[in-house]
């Protein structure tokens, strides 16, 4: 896939009215439906400011929540406009449908330099069924497209992909670091290149180990993924977590970075338990794990290797936490991974989801040189899949 595209500086939106899509799907409390973390919105700034700046009229949109084509009041983004407007220091206008006639008056009325908030996406079942006519419509409000919402670029859904069949479509700058950043690191790594994976299925980053075993100089894999491949070399692994259809593909990969020289790194040591729980005793076991433990984190000698691995790299990738880094008593091997990315003085990138809460948790984010923003999409950069919502952007 091509990601050399143009950007919002690539365009001169000046006078015209930009349909910029956001990532708002931000969490909120069940009760008050009070955003509590809103990082998603300011990650949104840098693009919304830089289109205002410029003379635009711009008309953010966004999903939240998964309300299946149904609108449903407790998925409202009126909170969201709320919130924005504290953070630009400006009015954003919000319109209570997506396309429906309060968003087209207020689109047709809006000004350049004003912003204008739309409905939950999503509370039209067009919009993830990727309908033309629900693409035709959100398009037929503005003459220009900027997508910034890395997190919904794997979907083909009307806001992510469908829109740019009828309007010029570039990226945000969320998207243009996305794509620069990771980009870069598949493409041209500076090596040696260490992928480290982790999280709790092999099945889950099949695609992912495939496609880095062409590109990494080295591969460790850790979290409840490494039972099922450390069962495929024969080991006991008492309780742990195991996908047992996935055993010959283990040893076929594990084969495979034989084959090319790629160093394969499984944990030697774990740190179990009895009961999946945080207050359960860990055990340190080595080689086989006896019944009635599963493993629950990487080993101190584990921790040592992987860390040792990641010290010399020019480039690594992380996915996926090293062990139940949710549980304090088993959160040394995910902490020690996070603490040798930032020191290791390599690009360091680490997908979205478990591991971007884990080193933000742990106090490392700020010494980390790109935490994406999106869990699946990021997952399917890292495979090598097209994202449909990169590839209808405008080649450079």
């Amino acid at each position: 896939m091509n990601y050399n595209k143009k950007t919002v500086t690539d365009v001169d939106v000046s006078g015209k009215k930009v349909l910029l899509r956001c990532d708002f799907n931000v969490p909120q409390d069940k009760t008050t439906r009070a955003i509590t973390d809103d990082k998603r919105i300011r990650a949104a700034l840098p693009t919304i400011q830089y289109l205002l700046d410029q003379n635009a009229a711009v008309i953010a949109c966004s999903h939240l929540g998964k309300p299946k084509g149904e609108v449903k009041p407790e998925l409202t983004l009126a909170p969201v406009a709320k919130r924005l407007s504290e953070l630009l220091g400006r009015e954003v206008i919000f319109a209570s449908d997506t396309i429906g006639p309060d968003a087209q008056a207020k689109a047709q009325a809006l000004k350049p330099g004003q912003i204008l908030l739309l409905e939950n996406l999503r509370f039209d079942i067009g919009e993830e069924k990727n309908k033309p006519e629900f693409a035709k419509a959100l398009a037929d409000l503005a003459q220009v497209y900027v997508s910034d919402a890395f997190g919904t670029v794997h979907r083909a859904h009307a806001s992510t992909a469908g829109v740019a069949a009828y309007l010029p479509a570039v990226s945000g700058f969320l998207i243009q670091k996305e794509l620069e950043i990771m980009g870069g690191a598949l493409n041209n790594p500076k090596r040696p290149f260490v992928a480290v994976l982790g999280g709790a299925k092999v099945s889950d980053k099949i695609g992912v180990i495939n496609n880095l075993l062409e590109k990494a100089d080295a591969i460790i894999i850790g979290g409840g993924m490494a039972y099922t491949f450390k069962k495929a070399q024969g080991l006991e692994i008492g309780t742990s977590l195991c996908e047992e259809d996935k055993l010959d593909y283990a040893r076929e990969m594990i084969a495979k970075a034989e084959e090319k020289g790629v160093k394969f790194l499984l944990p030697t040591d774990n740190l179990c338990a009895r009961e999946f729980s945080n207050d359960a005793e860990p055990v340190l076991t080595e080689g086989d794990i006896p019944e009635g433990l599963m493993g629950m984190d990487i080993g101190p000698k584990s921790r040592e290797i992987f860390c040792d691995a990641v010290k010399g790299a020019g480039t690594v990738v992380w996915n996926g936490p090293m062990g139940v880094f949710e549980f304090p008593a088993f959160a040394e091997g995910t902490r020690a991974m996070a603490k040798a990315l930032a020191e290791s003085g390599a690009i360091t990138i680490v997908g979205g989801g478990d591991s971007a809460a884990a080193v933000e948790q742990l106090g490392f984010a700020g010494e980390i040189t790109h935490i994406s923003t999106g869990g699946g999409a990021s997952l399917e950069f890292l495979e090598g899949l097209e994202l449909p919502g990169v590839a209808c952007l405008l080649d450079k």
